[in-house]
């Protein structure tokens, strides 16, 4: 008995340091399929900022322009060793590519675009070939067969003029190796202009027309400012494509270089030449606006550019104004853009200068600021302050049009029913040209120079068979209308109401008598107490207009144009003497 009582003893002790043993190597083998994956993440997560990190500080000191990218990003073939690159780099000014341990090599054996280099003894320029990662549907400039369509690295490209020509055709050009820059060379700034300017003793603009005329009949170099920060994001991509086409030189990333540097470039080419291409929203464009009027006070006049707008913002009013569209997502090709800037007209548009002179405030210089679209006060400033306050707080959320759109509305709503700038009109005296304008139950006044607002809405203009004055960019004269509220607003964006027409004026006066009320000139918010504004003429600007594009509320009006009185709203181009249509 005692005996068979051991024995069970000593088998449930077994039985129990077997199962413990169990436990110990389940809990073992889970423990290690957890710590394992992380401690490779982690590994892999150092390895690729490390990574990053190197690539980073090469990319600085290298004379390419050099942007990460991988086989999933954009498939290429190294350019030293031909082989597809799974991790690597590639340059947005030349279009040489080369993987990570090719890099090094690749960037000293393969020069990218000079910005500045002399022309042959004869001023023709050569051809700058780089081999491989032709553009999809090119064609070969000798036989005119598709180029590009092998796996692997083959054919070649010119850096310049973008001509695409066969490895087995490149010796059938060999006797015509002139560079004539291609579709877009009188946009480009040659790199033998540069050097020939670097070499004048006497900067004079006679010296700059002379040197022009060896570029091309009818050049007109464009210089491409690009804010980053503005609406999708797509700055930077525009950024490179613009350097693939141009000269580097003449493409100006506005987040390092602010616009006053950037267009003192217009000073060395010949005057009333040169147009600008700002791609950004109408903050952005007031910018450079802001930058060529310092030109115009430092005397360089003779200099200034004719200005044209590639819509990234979320409003983009003035661009919708000069038709070039109220907003640009990747719709059309880069390439399009620039034809479209070779085909458009100057016009002249009126700028704004708006003093806000703070009640009790005699001793202090009053606020200084310059208006191109329009100033207002009530409910669309407050939610342009409540957008603007939360922008600043976390600017990555805003990075898309479609949520600050959503944003917006949702300011809006709020306001509907909380109406926060009611019975403005007991707070605030209207005067138009020195007349004091009586004014109805209000909750806002806008006053307006272009014909568009609230992204995309057509304010003066309206809706019905009211008749009104024609508006005019260039007439000196502005819109000043009022709107009973945020839901006001919503109903004239649909097209569902018109606001409230107070008249037009050269000059307007708004005195706030009490209390602090939400403002904006061209979508920059402030929150205002008791002050005086005065809106004044300052002066007019050369910009380009696309009469080739409509908006959707001139197809929806076209028709009805035909049996009535002509629309104002187009701007006229310079040396015409009919009115706008």
């Amino acid at each position: 008995m005692h005996l068979t009582a051991a024995m069970c003893k000593d088998g449930d002790e077994a039985q129990e340091d077997c199962g413990s043993r169990e436990e110990w190597t389940l809990l073992f083998w889970t423990s290690l399929a957890v710590i394992v994956p992380v401690i490779l993440t982690l590994w892999c997560s150092a390895q690729r900022s490390k990574r990053k990190t190197y690539m980073k500080d090469f990319f600085r000191k290298s004379k390419h322009g050099w942007h990460y990218t991988d086989l999933f990003n954009k498939p290429t073939y190294c350019c030293v060793c031909s082989q597809h690159i799974l991790h690597g780099a590639f340059c947005d000014c030349c279009g040489v590519c080369a993987d990570e341990q090719c890099l090094r090599r690749a960037d000293r054996s393969l020069q990218c675009k000079e910005i500045m280099a002399p022309s042959r003894p004869d001023g023709a320029m050569e051809h700058r070939w780089v081999r491989g990662n032709v553009p999809l549907a090119s064609y070969c400039a000798a036989c005119k067969q598709q180029c590009g369509t092998q796996p692997k690295l083959c054919d070649f490209r010119c850096v310049w003029c973008q001509a695409t020509v066969h490895d087995d055709c490149m010796d059938s050009l060999a006797d015509a190796d002139v560079c004539d820059l291609g579709e877009f060379h009188s946009l480009i700034i040659p790199p033998h202009y540069l050097h020939y300017v670097n070499k004048l003793r006497r900067l004079h603009p006679d010296e700059y027309t002379k040197l022009g005329a060896s570029c091309s009949s009818g050049w007109t170099p464009v210089l491409v400012l690009a804010n980053t920060r503005s609406g999708n994001n797509m700055g930077e991509v525009l950024l490179g494509e613009f350097r693939t086409l141009l000269n580097p030189v003449q493409v100006f990333d506005l987040s390092e270089l602010p616009p006053s540097k950037a267009l003192q470039l217009c000073t060395l080419l010949p005057p009333g030449s040169v147009r600008v291409l700002v791609c950004g929203g109408d903050g952005t464009v007031g910018w450079v606006l802001d930058a060529i009027d310092e030109m115009k006070l430092k005397g360089q006049d003779p200099f200034i550019p004719r200005v044209t707008i590639l819509p990234l913002g979320t409003g983009n009013d003035l661009s919708n104004t000069l038709g070039w569209g109220a907003g640009y997502a990747g719709e059309i090709p880069v390439e399009q853009v620039l034809r479209n800037i070779l085909d458009a007209e100057v016009v002249k548009m009126d700028r704004w200068k708006v003093q806000v002179a703070s009640k009790g405030s005699y001793f202090r210089k009053p606020k200084v600021l310059s208006m191109n679209n329009y100033f207002s006060v009530g409910p669309d400033a407050l939610m342009a302050l409540n957008f603007h306050a939360h922008r600043e707080k976390t600017p990555s959320f805003f990075s898309s049009r479609i949520i600050n759109k959503a944003v917006y509305f949702l300011y809006g709503t709020k306001d509907c029913l909380v109406q926060e700038c009611k019975d403005l009109d007991k707070r605030i005296e209207l005067e138009l040209d020195g007349e004091r304008v009586a004014l109805p139950s209000l909750e806002g006044i806008i006053v307006c120079n272009i014909g568009y607002w609230g992204g995309g809405c057509r304010l003066w203009d309206g809706m019905g068979d009211e008749p009104c004055p024609p508006t005019r960019l260039d007439d000196g004269l502005l819109e000043v209308m009022g709107v009973f509220g945020s839901f006001h607003c919503a109903q004239i964006q649909v097209k569902l109401a018109n606001p409230v027409r107070l008249g037009q004026a050269h000059t307007v006066r708004l005195v706030l008598k009490s209390s602090k009320m939400p403002m904006q000139v061209d979508g920059e918010p402030w929150a205002q107490g008791p002050c005086t504004i005065t809106i004044t003429h300052k002066t007019q600007v050369l910009m380009l207009y696309h009469s080739a594009e409509q908006t959707d509320d001139d197809e929806d009006e076209s028709s009805a144009s035909e049996t009535e009185s002509p629309t104002h709203d187009s701007p006229r181009p310079l040396g015409s003497t009919s009115a706008r249509a």
